[in-house]
């Protein structure tokens, strides 16, 4: 049986949100009244898990760190087919960086004991850094793959898809290993209105800083390597000049007003 940990996070659905506002003091993102999804990139990170499992009868724990509503994430994770959820809940935790985040997930997966695959969204939709992933790998001695969208298992042994800059990779490996997916791996189920009732009654467990045994000065903003400077809202710029006309005569028009510009 194989044995799968997918690392999930809860973000701000900033779609959804009519403004957002930043606290000028702590330049921390102020998430009072902003509706929250599960980040989109883990969603496709659980399908391919789930999926997996089915495949090989395997068993798939979630776990994501962050405050207590961060638990509607795992219920959406049980509801769509994983076995288990952990929560990483403690005010030790707050105001980590990628550094600190990653080594606690790495210890949560370390008290869940055995896996085979450990598989993470290439990045979040706050941050935007896909820095946890790897960082993960990192703190666990574990080799990783980043930016795949399939995995195929073969006994002790996985084979990725990995997208790069100069096309497809396929990479083969031996398990374990950490495992970064992109949209599009394979399209997340929707998960059904008896699946999230029963994924409510099941039974989520709250992991604090001392649940995980790890080194206190390396949780939450002790342990973090970096600070937030400064945050602001981008000014929001003029509305640009619609012009129209025949190409010909656009394109003449639109260069004497390019001329006319400093620097041109």
């Amino acid at each position: 049986m194989i044995r799968i940990v997918v690392c999930v996070k809860q973000v701000p659905d900033i779609a959804e949100a009519t403004r957002v506002n930043v606290d000028r003091d702590s330049g921390n993102l102020l998430r009072e009244g902003i509706p929250s999804i599960i980040n989109p990139f883990d969603e496709y990170a659980v399908e391919e898990a789930v999926q997996l499992a089915e495949k090989h009868s395997g068993e798939v724990i979630a776990i994501s760190m962050g405050p207590i509503q961060a638990k509607d994430a795992l219920i959406h994770c049980l509801a769509m087919g994983a076995h288990k959820a952990f929560l990483l809940s403690d005010k030790v935790f707050a105001g980590a960086d990628t550094l600190a985040t990653s080594y606690t997930l790495a210890c949560a997966i370390r008290k869940i004991g055995d896996f085979h695959l450990v598989l993470c969204g290439k990045n979040a939709i706050d941050g935007e850094t896909a820095q946890v992933g790897p960082g993960i790998a990192e703190n666990l001695h574990i080799p990783q793959i980043t930016c795949v969208n399939k995995v195929e298992i073969d006994g002790e042994s996985i084979k990725a898809w990995q997208e790069t800059e100069w096309g497809q990779a396929i990479i083969q490996a031996r398990l374990p290993i950490l495992v970064t997916t992109l949209k599009g791996a394979k399209e997340p189920r929707v998960p059904t209105f008896s699946g999230l009732a029963d994924a409510m009654e099941k039974d989520i467990p709250i992991w604090s800083a001392d649940d995980l045994n790890g080194d206190m000065k390396r949780f939450g903003l002790e342990g973090s390597a970096t600070r937030v400077v400064k945050t602001w809202m981008p000014e929001r710029k003029k509305k640009g000049r619609l012009l129209e006309g025949e190409p010909g005569d656009l394109a003449k028009r639109l260069a004497g007003l390019l001329r006319g510009k400093k620097g041109y």
